[in-house]
């Protein structure tokens, strides 16, 4: 594969915040294919340390997790969900970057009401409940998770 940038800033040439999703390796996935052997998260920041002379390049991870076990009857494409704690906030966790894949592209399932005029792009992934997982946005993506 080739490269692609992944974002997790504040502000967006000085504009609103860009918090990118992504697939990333699933542990204890050997041999698994496809979105079994991936998961999806939202980077909200990238960090390093050292230890013991070592750097470490991380990120925080906000996690989703995958709808069933097969992609979505009617549209052929997995739905994912954010993962909540107890108190309604957000699961999160540190990963090494190396097990970060590529871009994952997220869709909303809109459901039957209409959205606010003001609703921002920026505020997507904390508005819906669920989302598709868009196999179409690029090759890499169909090949990843398909």
């Amino acid at each position: 594969m080739t490269r692609e940038r992944i974002r997790a800033v504040a502000s967006w040439r000085g504009s609103y915040p860009r918090y990118d999703c992504v697939f990333i390796k699933k542990k204890g996935a050997f041999g698994a294919l496809g979105m079994h052997a991936l998961e999806v998260g939202r980077v909200r920041l990238f960090f390093s340390f050292v230890h013991g002379r070592v750097r470490y390049p991380c990120a925080l991870i906000e996690w989703f997790r995958t709808l069933g076990d097969m992609p979505d009857s009617d549209t052929g494409l997995w739905v994912v969900e954010p993962m909540l704690d107890g108190n309604n906030l957000p699961v999160a966790s540190v990963v090494h970057i190396n097990l970060l894949v590529w871009n994952a592209h997220l869709m909303p399932v809109f459901g039957q009401h209409f959205l606010l005029k003001t609703l921002c792009f920026s505020q997507s992934l904390d508005a819906f409940r669920s989302f598709f997982v868009n196999k179409h946005v690029d090759h890499h993506a169909t090949r990843l998770a398909y």
